[in-house]
């Protein structure tokens, strides 16, 4: 009896140790487009993991916790990402999973309707954000400077997602370079009217970065294509089942605090998407680089940390195109 209670006690510390080995540590951002990820942890099981699933306020917090060393993956526009990786994150980009995910929307009664009526505007943004360096790419378009101070031809007025809405029914702001689903609810509670989707620079619709730390990619291989399978298989389910994918983010997500038209019209403007190319994380850093955002001493290099085998492997043996 002894030995037998011996055995049992090694091999619930075995089932321990393994299931503690097959725990992805995931973060996470509130957002529409970012739905596919967080349903990662639902469908977690049948892949033969666990997800635990963190959300933060901004890619940036994101990459701190990486950095900290609390997460395995993270899902985060490509500038936080890019911006991380320049502050020493030890990160790869391994995916792709939404495009899109802006809009310049302006105050209707001012009758704003070109980046270039911004000017003497304040305008709203979440500093760090892929909704800075798009904003940026556009007044540079254009010809503006602009600066967190008065005195240049546009006033950023920087503020978290959550409260750009608040700000321009406040008016406290004249115009935002805001995300999805918010953009659309501010449309389509009549806050705001649309002044153009933000996708006509060097870097068109920005695409969003699944990002794993690289001793998970590298040391925790046989966890990391479990993974990355999964992400492929959520994100396949929420573009083939639409009503799915709205459920469960109206639902699960946010409560039942965005309607059924706020989803629609978000993903319309963000779609679920999988792939990613160094050529894209390229053109992005160097904007940001030109423009100043993220501030980075020395921009990565794309080639030296994007890796798509993971994905491309995933999608070939789910069979997705």
């Amino acid at each position: 009896m002894k030995l037998i209670g011996i055995i049992m006690v090694s091999w619930l510390a075995l089932c321990g140790v393994a299931q503690a080995r097959d725990v992805v540590r995931l973060g996470n951002l509130k957002l529409a487009h970012f739905g596919a990820v967080s349903y990662i942890k639902e469908m977690a099981p049948a892949c033969g993991i666990k997800v635990e699933e963190r959300v933060f306020a901004k890619g940036l917090d994101v990459m701190q916790a990486i950095i900290a060393g609390e997460l395995d993956v993270g899902a985060t526009a490509s500038e936080a990402a890019i911006s991380g990786r320049a502050s020493g994150a030890p990160i790869v980009v391994v995916a792709g999973f939404a495009r899109g995910g802006a809009r310049l929307v302006a105050r209707p009664e001012l009758n704003i309707r070109s980046v270039a009526q911004l000017k003497g505007r304040k305008v709203g943004v979440t500093r760090g954000a892929i909704q800075e360096v798009l904003l940026m790419a556009q007044l540079a378009k254009h010809g503006l400077k602009a600066d967190a101070t008065p005195g240049k031809d546009v006033q950023l007025v920087y503020l978290a997602y959550a409260d750009l809405n608040q700000a321009l029914l406040g008016k406290q702001i004249d115009a935002m370079m805001q995300s999805e689903p918010q953009s659309s609810q501010a449309i389509n509670k009549g806050l705001g009217v649309e002044v153009l989707k933000p996708y006509d620079t060097p870097i068109g619709e920005p695409v969003r970065t699944m990002v794993m730390t690289e001793q998970f990619y590298r040391e925790r291989r046989p966890l990391a294509e479990k993974f990355m399978r999964c992400f492929v298989e959520a994100t396949r389910t929420f573009i083939d089942k639409p009503a799915v994918a709205e459920k469960y983010v109206r639902e699960a997500i946010f409560k039942n605090q965005i309607t059924s038209d706020d989803f629609q019209d978000a993903i319309r403007n963000s779609p679920y998407s999988f792939d990613i190319t160094p050529e894209h994380i390229q053109v992005t850093t160097d904007i940001m680089a030109r423009t100043g955002v993220g501030r980075m001493a020395k921009p990565p290099v794309a080639q030296d940390w994007v890796r798509t085998d993971l994905l491309a492997a995933a999608k070939k043996s789910l069979d997705v195109k």
